[in-house]
């Protein structure tokens, strides 16, 4: 369902780009999010966007630095990562909820998420 890629090691204040590439679902009334988990960390909401207003929210650790959107014609989401840090050092997930959920206080709990691509681990280094 979820094809995720782009992940990579890289330098403090370098731009990665992530990819998540959807398959089967109907996104019509989708909510897709970026999650990532650290060595020894819970699983922590990134960003979010909901495909058909493009509606995005961000955690406060990587607002102004990450930008989440969509291409509806290639059916992927993307996360512009700038300015990284060490502390963003994880695997990133992509996560799909494909239900008309508009209860935005549920869009950062991973519970919400029906479907998770498969990680692309992100390592910045000094």
């Amino acid at each position: 369902q979820l094809q995720a890629s782009g992940g990579g090691l890289v330098q403090i204040g370098d731009s990665l780009r992530l990819s998540c590439a959807a398959s089967g679902s109907s996104l019509s009334s989708a909510v897709m999010a970026w999650f990532r988990q650290a060595p020894g960390k819970e699983r922590e909401f990134v960003a979010v966007t909901q495909w058909s207003s493009a509606t995005t929210y961000y955690a406060d650790s990587v607002k102004g630095r990450f930008t989440i959107s969509r291409d509806r014609a290639k059916r992927t989401v993307y996360l512009q990562m700038n300015s990284l840090k060490s502390e963003d050092t994880a695997v990133y997930y992509c996560a799909l909820d494909p239900t008309y959920n508009v209860n935005r206080r549920t869009w950062s709990l991973p519970h919400t998420y029906n479907y998770w691509g498969q990680g692309t681990e992100v390592t910045v280094s000094s």
